[in-house]
């Protein structure tokens, strides 16, 4: 069962002891479908709409004090973007300053196997999902440490791919 309201308020956020916000996201992805329903190689990622226009981005949001980083990854995933999946290893941890509020955060990323896309989520009514290829992604994404974590997960796939 999925909570169909997403989490709101600052009083469970964590920030680090510099002060910034923690925030977690993922990069869900999926590998395409070919026409006969077998999987292909081309690597497919979601990204969503901002809630307050046509950017573009991955899931994110704040890591609260009563979860870990994964558990908030797979939250955030669930509430902004209705994907349902396995979090993978972290692909790193990134300082940025936000352009619209001039406040400092710590953002750390997760690959997300996407195993289900839900029908109705909490925030269907104000974002859109979107699934692209890694360059189609690259090109719209709005943050460049988002990007940087698709650079690293992009060549993690490829390293994976060379050892089988």
């Amino acid at each position: 069962m999925v909570c169909l309201v997403s989490r709101t308020g600052r009083h469970l956020q964590r920030y680090d002891n510099l002060g910034r916000r923690q925030v977690v996201g993922c990069i869900p992805y999926r590998f395409k479908r070919s026409n006969d329903g077998a999987i292909a190689d081309e690597l497919e990622v979601l990204l969503i709409s901002s809630q307050k226009g046509q950017k573009m981005m991955f899931p994110k949001g704040g890591w609260e004090l009563d979860e870990s980083r994964e558990e908030a990854a797979l939250r955030e995933s669930i509430e902004e973007a209705g994907v349902i999946g396995n979090v993978e290893c972290e692909l790193g941890k990134w300082y940025f300053i936000s352009k619209s509020h001039g406040t400092f955060y710590e953002g750390h990323m997760f690959p997300l196997l996407v195993k289900e896309e839900l029908e109705f989520w909490p925030e269907q009514n104000v974002r859109q999902r979107t699934w692209m290829n890694v360059k189609e992604a690259r090109d719209v994404c709005q943050h460049w440490w988002m990007k940087e974590a698709l650079d690293i997960f992009v060549e993690r796939l490829s390293s994976l791919q060379l050892q089988q």
